[in-house]
């Protein structure tokens, strides 16, 4: 939104900026973007974390995730988005970076998928002993785990993928007509980000 405002400020001859203003400013801007992603994963991983508490230590969860061990979380995952972020923005051309982002992401769809795996297995471990007392042959609670872990799989990874892949491809084959082609596609991936949301 604040891209857009200064593009259509500028523009209209409204808003006046000097080449090195616009570079500051496009620099902050991305700045946002890039912390806006990493604390989006971080976040991610922390809500399948406490799902992870919750199940696993019903009993002790309010003792273990209190009010200020929650803020901190907020505080630590924020500061270390936008520091990481402004970091990755200062060495955006080395390919570093973006093994950085990339290995980010492969880590936070195998923490989030390990979390979320062990909770289904745990539920369906449940709802056999479930029917085993009751003599129940409904499995709906399985299937409804099932559905549910592969909806927020599935949609984690078609939103965030895309993105990631084209990381991938920068590393792998900058210059191949394939490659640019699929980079052209790169507005794309960002609103598939913000739809994940």
């Amino acid at each position: 939104v604040v891209e857009t405002l200064f593009m259509l400020l500028t523009e209209q001859g409204l808003l006046h900026v000097t080449a090195k203003m616009l570079q500051h400013l496009d620099n902050v801007i991305d700045i946002m973007i890039c912390s806006s992603v990493v604390s989006s994963l971080s976040f991610l991983c922390t809500i399948a974390a406490d799902r992870y508490i919750t199940i696993f230590y019903a009993l002790r969860y309010h003792s273990i995730m209190t009010t200020q061990r929650a803020v901190a979380i907020i505080a630590v995952v924020w500061i270390t988005s936008i520091t990481s972020s402004s970091l990755f923005i200062v060495y955006h051309t080395d390919n570093a970076v973006i093994a950085c982002l990339v290995t980010f992401f492969g880590v936070t769809l195998v923490f989030t998928a390990v979390l979320y795996l062990h909770m289904f297995i745990l539920a369906h471990v449940h709802s056999r002993r479930i029917m085993a007392l009751h003599k129940s042959r409904r499995q709906t609670t399985s299937m409804k785990g099932a559905i549910t872990l592969t909806i927020l799989l599935g949609v984690f990874i078609i939103c965030w993928g895309p993105f990631f892949l084209h990381l991938i491809l920068i590393l792998i084959c900058p210059t191949n007509p394939y490659c640019k082609c699929y980079f052209s596609h790169f507005n794309l991936f960002l609103i598939l980000i913000i739809c994940n949301s």
